[in-house]
């Protein structure tokens, strides 16, 4: 299917690797040019490398830390004018919720809360003016199901879900949409180092958190970055345009609702 963005520029957060990458790759595929964004330069610049000879689209790496105002400068300075942002930033690692701290708290708020909504802020005018934009925010299973120890995670996304929420309605006349992906588990770094410290809280090992994890996979599996990708850039699509405010959960069936 041809996305219909072929020539659109698209900011992808924390794509360096996983599921910023999967999305990345996917958006290049699709024609656009894309600013990928990591704090480790050697990493990031593989990563370009790998998606520029695979595609052959313009691939721009911006090493900066996403939830500084430098960072978010230095990826504005890349592409003044995006057509899709895609927000995406590392969440706090699991820890018992008598453990959490004030400054911990705080810091998971600035991270996946505050983060993505100062980049929103920073776009969407511009989004506006041109008649065209899409918002694609990374949250997690975690915003609709609890998930032990994501305790500070899950708060700080659910509130960004909201915050948006009232936001994609005042903008869609314009064709600017806002929509969230919630990855379940997935074959990516940080579900590794998650269940690594999910194994350490409950004092089982490594395996059996692994076995533990996707024993709760309907689908049986972990899910993969470039079959995330293909969604997100299906959400930044010109087909996407009626779609606005909404959670697409995508977890192999682990999420046991109906509706």
């Amino acid at each position: 299917m041809d996305l219909g963005i072929a020539g659109r520029t698209a900011i992808v957060c924390a794509s360096s690797k996983g599921l910023g990458r999967g999305c990345a790759e996917a958006l290049a595929q699709a024609g656009c040019t894309v600013v990928i964004n990591g704090r480790d330069a050697k990493t990031l610049e593989a990563t370009a490398s790998a998606i520029r000879a695979a595609t052959g689209a313009t691939i721009v790496a911006v090493v900066a830390d996403v939830s500084t105002k430098a960072g978010q400068d230095a990826l504005l300075a890349a592409a003044p004018n995006p057509d899709i942002l895609v927000n995406n930033n590392g969440g706090p690692p699991p820890k018992p919720f008598r453990q959490v701290t004030r400054d911990g708290l705080l810091e998971g708020v600035v991270q996946n809360m505050a983060t993505p909504l100062e980049l929103v802020q920073r776009v969407i005018d511009g989004m506006i003016e041109r008649g065209f934009g899409r918002i694609v925010n990374i949250t997690s299973a975690s915003v609709v199901t609890p998930l032990t120890g994501l305790d500070v995670s899950s708060a700080a996304r659910a509130g960004l879900t909201a915050f948006l929420s009232g936001v994609a309605r005042e903008v869609a006349h314009a064709n600017v949409t806002i929509n969230n992906i919630l990855p379940g588990v997935f074959d990516t770094d940080r579900i590794k180092t998650a269940t690594n410290k999910v194994a350490e809280m409950q004092g089982i090992s490594i395996e059996q958190a692994t076995k533990n994890r996707l024993a709760a996979v309907p689908a049986g599996r972990l899910g993969t970055p470039d079959e995330f990708g293909k969604l997100c850039a299906f959400l930044a699509s010109a087909h996407a345009g009626y779609i606005t405010g909404q959670n697409f959960l995508i977890d192999g069936g682990s999420f046991r609702g109906t509706f």
